[in-house]
């Protein structure tokens, strides 16, 4: 029986169809007979006990520049709705937490996909702390001196924003540096919030893999290694994907942490393995399954929604 899916992202006529995850999972649904609408976060409202969303009927295709086609639009109550993807992407702002706070009141009647409640209370820089064997050396503080207490105790470290994404506003400081004390100040002049320290793992210049779980297992991965000169391997920031297996260790790895991202209901989440440390988990809005699927032929997006599909019949049973 088919679905009715409804996309919370970011504006999908603008998405490049050869790497968005969202769009292969929207492409995937629609070959499998579900029918989809689409809305921004904006537009989503509570009303008099109803979860509403404006937006679109829509039919995709793979075709750069025709890849999205508009029916008229619409007012939908989401408790109506099969499932919906809670799928646009960080900074993990507040508005980003009322969407997952107006989600949950749909939740699980209506399967959102991941689980708002969990991904409000496992941003991808803090669930990983629950896991301290796995993870590098690292720092969540506000504090300057405490950040230079760790600088001094690891001298090569990475400073970024807690809540940011893409490689936006991610330093090195090597033991040379002289800048923390500027960084720290031009932080805290437009941001309340903490900073994360990582001590320095010289194995990103190999490469930053992300590996792709799905409803807590392992279908693959990829890897993203930086430009020449540069720390960052994100792809929205220049890193070249390329192709590699999963180790003994990211298998060891996902074996830890499985197990609680299925109890959590995170159906979809990307994680990211620097050398043996696991640094991200990514709930939000992961990427790399059409990368993964060209370089491996692992099509993941039917995996997800076999896992959904199954979800929602145990649901009607």
């Amino acid at each position: 029986m088919g679905l009715k899916v409804a996309l919370q992202m970011d504006p999908i006529g603008s998405v490049n169809i050869d790497a968005d995850s969202t769009f292969r999972i929207a492409i995937e649904a629609q070959a499998r007979g579900h029918s989809l609408f689409y809305y921004s976060p904006d537009r989503l409202a509570f009303r008099e006990g109803r979860v509403l969303a404006r937006g679109w009927p829509i039919e995709v295709r793979r075709v750069k520049g025709d890849h999205v086609s508009y029916g008229p639009e619409t007012e939908i109550d989401l408790a109506d709705w099969d499932v919906v993807w809670l799928r646009q992407d960080p900074p993990f702002d507040m508005g980003y937490i009322t969407t997952t706070h107006l989600l949950d009141m749909i939740h699980p009647r209506t399967l959102v996909v991941n689980d708002p409640f969990w991904v409000r209370n496992s941003p991808e820089k803090l669930l990983v702390l629950q896991f301290p064997e796995l993870i590098p050396p690292t720092l969540i503080a506000r504090d300057l001196a405490t950040i230079r207490d760790f600088k001094a105790d690891h001298g090569d470290i990475i400073l970024k924003p807690l809540y940011g994404n893409g490689g936006a506003g991610v330093f090195r400081l090597d033991p040379n540096d002289r800048n923390l004390s500027a960084l720290h100040e031009l932080f805290m002049s437009f941001s309340r919030e903490p900073l994360i320290a990582q001590k320095f793992l010289p194995d990103v210049a190999k490469g930053d893999k992300r590996v792709i779980l799905i409803d807590g297992e392992p279908v693959g991965a990829i890897n993203r290694v930086p430009q020449a000169g540069e720390t960052r391997s994100n792809m929205h920031v220049g890193g070249r994907p390329e192709q590699i297996g999963l180790t003994a260790r990211d298998r060891e790895i996902c074996a830890r942490i499985g197990p609680v991202l299925r109890e959590k209901g995170q159906v979809f989440v990307g994680i990211d393995v620097i050398g043996d440390y696991l640094t991200e988990i990514n709930v939000t809005s992961p990427t790399g399954i059409q990368e993964l699927e060209r370089f491996d032929g692992v099509n993941a997006a039917e995996r997800i929604w076999q896992v959904i599909e199954a979800k929602r019949a145990a649901a009607r049973a």
